[in-house]
């Protein structure tokens, strides 16, 4: 006899008390379902807190979700001026923690999701497996393990826990992991006199190629004007085109825009160098500073610091036991990858998407969220807020407004892929660099040195 519970009595688990977790929590409180939003860290959005000081490139009016303010509005809140542009701390404190405590006793706290399987089968089994339940396993902060029943499991942990290594193959370079005390996978806070000092007057390896790497970028340059001697050397994988500092004045996210503007501003002012077409195999010791070399032998002038901002990969190993179809490259499911490849997509919009393209072999598992983009860059809040407003439509079985779009996404403005670097074809500007020219040391404006290994 089957003791387990009808699985319309058991809640849907939300993996993540972040935005798009939270949000799923608030369409599911909307749709009559009882969410229990599993946190691993201490409060709301603990991920969004580890980068608090940076400021969003999305207004307040594109990151919150609007089933999440019907839930706020009877304790007064009102949403900040929906043109100001909020850092991760004020999303944290003004809209995320007050999210979470109007759920109240739907969100847990300390508690680390180990595994979610179905009730008494392994991967492997099939007999009776849609008719089982979830399982998710917990590591309690006090060591206790507990086990929690579940209708439905929607993964929205994100990727910030699991960073990109510097290595150009995806795997740590030789040396980066004995060298990790003088290497960063976040973009710094300039403004803690401690992280100020650590910058301050050094000469720092910036790499990576996105929002994240121009924000560190602008950052240092800000820095350099306070701080003689601060210098940046900005690593690139491809040659510098047309797109490498993004969509300037055409991306409809203006602010987003600007900051790549900001980061070319800061080459061009001689803050920082670029070395192009840079692969970076190995991070050897010379002294108490760092050298950078790529596969082809070249190396870099000494390094005090390093910063790597290479991206984001989904964690999947407490997802072993599901049925998951991924995309063998993307990570990310597998009728979405096609939508968000960036070997492919280099402009324009991602189109809105739901159920339909999150939905995986295992009925009733999703990942949504940052999660659900696996490798994939730029990802939007209102993205995520659409997938769960889709995905709690199809749980709540209103299968007209799970497969209803209901969101209209600005241009990107953007050009450029991770993957585009391998294809001559690729490159919009080949006098420029190219996507595939060989490794070379690009000198960008009056004050960068005359130096053949690096800036």
């Amino acid at each position: 006899m089957n003791s387990l519970p009808a699985a319309d009595q058991l809640p849907v688990v939300v993996i993540g008390a972040g935005p798009v977790g939270l949000a799923a929590a608030a369409h599911l409180v909307e749709r009559g379902i009882e969410p229990l939003v599993l946190e691993a860290g201490p409060s709301a959005g603990t991920a969004v807190r580890d980068w608090a000081h940076v400021r969003l490139f999305s207004p307040w009016s594109e990151i919150t979700d609007p089933a999440a303010e019907k839930l706020l509005a009877p304790t007064g809140w009102t949403r900040p001026d929906g043109s100001a542009y909020p850092t991760g701390g004020d999303w944290a404190e003004q809209y995320l923690q007050p999210l979470a405590d109007v759920l109240a006793g739907k969100v847990r706290y300390g508690a680390t999701v180990a595994g979610v399987a179905r009730a008494g089968r392994d991967r492997i089994v099939d007999s009776g497996r849609d008719e089982q339940p979830f399982t998710v396993h917990l590591a309690s902060a006090d060591g206790r393990e507990e086990r929690i029943s579940a209708r439905a499991v929607i993964d929205a942990s994100g990727t910030w826990s699991t960073p990109g290594p510097m290595g150009a193959d995806g795997l740590p370079a030789l040396g980066e992991r004995s060298a990790v005390g003088r290497i960063s996978y976040r973009v710094p806070d300039l403004g803690d006199p401690a992280v100020r000092a650590r910058y301050a007057g050094k000469r720092t390896a910036v790499v990576g190629s996105g929002a994240s790497a121009f924000t560190a970028l602008a950052s240092l340059a800000d820095l350099a004007e306070d701080a003689p001697g601060t210098h940046a050397v900005w690593i690139l994988r491809r040659g510098v085109t047309g797109s490498t500092f993004g969509g300037g004045a055409a991306d409809q996210l203006p602010a987003r825009g600007a900051l790549g503007l900001r980061a070319k501003a800061a080459v061009e002012a001689g803050h920082a160098g670029t070395a192009t077409g840079f692969r970076t195999q190995a991070v050897e010791r010379d002294g108490d500073r760092l050298v950078l070399v790529d596969e082809d032998g070249r190396r870099l002038e000494p390094v005090d610091e390093v910063i790597v901002l290479t991206g984001f990969r989904p964690d999947l190993t407490f997802l072993s036991e599901i049925r998951l179809g991924l995309d063998e490259r993307l990570q990310a499911p597998t009728a979405l990858a096609p939508l968000i490849d960036p070997n492919v997509h280099s402009c324009g919009t991602v189109y809105p998407h739901g159920v339909n393209e999150l939905s995986h072999p295992e009925q009733g598992v999703y990942l949504v969220g940052m999660k659900s983009y696996g490798r994939a860059p730029t990802f939007l809040a209102m993205t995520g807020y659409e997938q769960v407003r889709s995905i709690t439509a199809a749980i709540a079985g209103d299968r007209e407004a799970a497969e209803r779009v209901e969101l209209t996404l600005p241009e990107t403005g953007v050009c450029g892929g991770a993957g585009l670097f391998d294809e001559p074809d690729a490159a919009p500007n080949s006098e420029s660099g190219g996507c595939c020219a060989a490794p070379a040391t690009l000198q960008i404006g009056a004050g960068a040195p005359a130096s053949t290994g690096g800036c």
